[in-house]
């Protein structure tokens, strides 16, 4: 099991997120692509940074709002989502090639994640985009129950998935994340990320916001890189997942 995080989210002079520190412990940076946060500039050294520690990139596009953060959804047809959706991933993918680093996935941002997981029809928008721009790039999806349906979906268009969890995020009991307008939605305690991780990883389930355990089988765990955690979290995942115990995580 890898662990995947999002990267390269600060704009201009804005910063967000604690990059350096974080990517030491990745496996897996999902960089933003220009629409939801980042610039040209931060793509490029995200990139770089990426490369330096040998850690995978993918692409992170999202919806066309930075104001949200793509948090917001954005209604479109399907030929305005397939554009905007290729366009991000071509623009990181010629900074991978101007750097000599490899594409190696892609996985939708905030709002467009949620929607692709809930509406067929987007879903099927994204891989049809991805079977012309990427077709041999998986991507990343969330490890609902009903995990086949994707992968069905998918393969339809000759994409392979891959499933992630998230570990500091709470969930309800169809195994998709609480929406953050609900108290308790988002986790703010390292003891309760490091229950849920030790969970996910031993169990392969989940213990959902009102108390249901739920089937929970991932490739990926995925930390949120704008929150304060992120960086104690990576060390407490990489500590679980006995890839290395160099770095003086106590559990």
């Amino acid at each position: 099991m890898k662990i995947n995080c999002d990267m390269g989210e600060s704009f201009g002079l804005w910063k967000m997120g604690n990059d350096e520190q974080v990517m030491p412990y990745l496996d897996m940076a999902n960089i933003a692509c220009g629409m939801h946060a980042s610039d040209p500039t931060v793509m490029l050294n995200t990139v770089r940074l990426a490369k330096q520690h040998q850690v995978s990139v993918g692409a992170h596009p999202g919806y066309a709002d930075l104001q949200g953060f793509g948090r917001r959804d954005i209604a479109m047809s399907s030929d305005t989502l397939s554009a905007l959706f290729i366009y991000q991933v071509g623009a990181l993918a010629a900074i991978c090639h101007s750097e000599s680093v490899v594409l190696s996935y892609v996985k939708p941002h905030g709002a467009l994640y949620n929607t692709m997981m809930k509406s067929d029809e987007v879903f099927t928008t994204l891989v049809k985009a991805m079977s012309k721009a990427a077709p041999s790039l998986p991507l990343v999806v969330m490890a609902v129950p009903n995990y086949e349906k994707y992968q069905s979906l998918a393969a339809d268009h000759g994409i392979q998935v891959m499933f992630e969890a998230f570990v500091d995020r709470a969930y309800d009991q169809d195994g998709r994340l609480v929406p953050r307008t609900v108290a308790g939605s988002s986790y703010h305690e390292l003891s309760q990320i490091r229950r849920q991780a030790r969970q996910m990883i031993e169990e392969k389930s989940v213990t959902t916001l009102d108390g249901q355990i739920i089937p929970i089988y991932a490739n990926t765990l995925c930390i949120h890189g704008d929150t304060p955690l992120a960086l104690p979290t990576a060390q407490l995942l990489r500590n679980l997942l006995a890839l290395g115990n160099s770095y003086g995580v106590t559990l």
